[in-house]
């Protein structure tokens, strides 16, 4: 088994911002699994198992209960935090407890878990916490944290969408007749491969498979005529990419052409809208009123956008009715889409980076349709 390292050493910093904050959202202390919130934490997450394995922040301690074979690793890793290993043999019964008695108080209220957290792990650790207290979501701490970057994250954020980038491009010139989604998606994974990024996803859907937001890649052989949507992201050190991208086999029809202008000016209106001080609902009502007004609006399935950074969705959510407003340094995707059933899809999509006095974003390529020559 291996763990996910980051290059930031935040680890004593970001303990510190969690504690800080736990006052503030009224929590007594929280737990955190490996997860992508103990990365954005600690620099560091093992792999998430069976084996019960916690960190629990408090103004009275900081511990991460860890099983023994992890115990190593986590101490490389991780400065300044004591730790309590356990061994398969003996159980995590007697550090989880000994781990509570340090840093959870008597009497606790309001208690935070990892949202990823295993089913099975968090009824042990309400099994040794005292009383009744409430348990909400650790994302009312770290959610809020996350949400705005670090200088250091937004470099690995625009590293990430330059390989995105070379990534769809080598999609795109794939698409050609005769040739199937899975091949297309291939030489993007191939792209990604070759910059040393994982490759998160690919999606690759022509023809009538664009009309399915989140299609299966698979063995369809492209056709003439066919709009082809690609969607992919990878991750270099723990940060996320995410971009939406068309490809034409052959020459465009009537409708696709009118399609395709709607969802591009609902992409520019909403990018247009962001600023700081905008709630993330207005930005989605930006883009929804521009494909409703063109008649389409049942055809638009999903939330204009999602946040983007150690997970690939994350908080904010840019969607309709959500009073979040927005911060600068927040990193979100825009992608409107429409999808005609039976027929074809169209989505685009943008990751954008809110500044002072409006939104950046991260990729360099075109919203223009790719063309595949015959």
């Amino acid at each position: 088994m291996s763990a996910t390292s980051l290059g930031e050493p935040a680890a004593n910093d970001r303990v510190g911002d969690v504690v800080s904050a736990l006052a503030d959202k009224g929590v007594d202390f929280v737990a955190i699994a490996p997860s992508d919130n103990l990365s954005y934490v600690l620099g560091f997450s093992p792999l998430p198992d069976e084996r019960l394995c916690l960190l629990l922040l408090s103004e009275r301690g900081s511990v991460f209960v860890v099983p023994a074979l992890n115990a190593e690793q986590s101490a490389g890793s991780v400065t300044g935090l004591e730790l309590l290993a356990w061994a398969d043999a003996e159980g995590f019964d007697r550090a989880l407890a000994g781990g509570l008695a340090r840093v959870a108080p008597a009497g606790a209220r309001r208690v935070a878990v990892d949202p990823l957290m295993r089913a099975d792990h968090l009824l042990a650790l309400q099994g040794c916490v005292a009383g009744s207290p409430e348990y909400v979501s650790a994302e009312v701490v770290l959610g809020e944290l996350r949400k705005v970057k670090s200088e250091h994250e937004l470099e690995l954020l625009k590293k990430s969408a330059r390989t995105a980038d070379r990534a769809v491009e080598a999609a795109l010139r794939g698409c050609r007749a005769g040739i199937s989604e899975a091949d297309v998606a291939a030489l993007a994974a191939a792209e990604f491969r070759a910059a040393g990024d994982e490759v998160s996803f690919i999606i690759v859907a022509s023809g009538p498979n664009g009309a399915l937001p989140h299609h299966h890649t698979g063995k369809r052989l492209l056709q003439e005529g066919d709009a082809v949507v690609i969607d992919l992201g990878g991750r270099r050190e723990g940060y996320y990419s995410d971009i939406t991208r068309m490809a034409l086999v052959g020459e465009p029809s009537a409708e696709y052409l009118e399609v395709m202008a709607v969802v591009e000016s609902a992409v520019q209106a909403a990018m247009a809208a962001v600023r700081p001080g905008i709630s993330a609902g207005d930005v989605d009502k930006t883009a929804r009123d521009v494909i409703e007004s063109a008649g389409y609006g049942e055809y638009f399935v999903h939330r204009t956008g999602h946040g983007l950074g150690l997970s690939v969705h994350e908080p904010p959510w840019i969607m309709g009715g959500s009073a979040e407003v927005l911060r600068e340094r927040m990193v979100f995707s825009i992608e409107p889409g429409i999808y005609l059933p039976g027929r074809f899809g169209v989505r685009l999509e943008e990751i954008v980076l809110v500044t002072g006095s409006g939104c950046e974003r991260l990729s360099e390529l075109s919203r223009a349709a790719y063309v595949s020559s015959p």
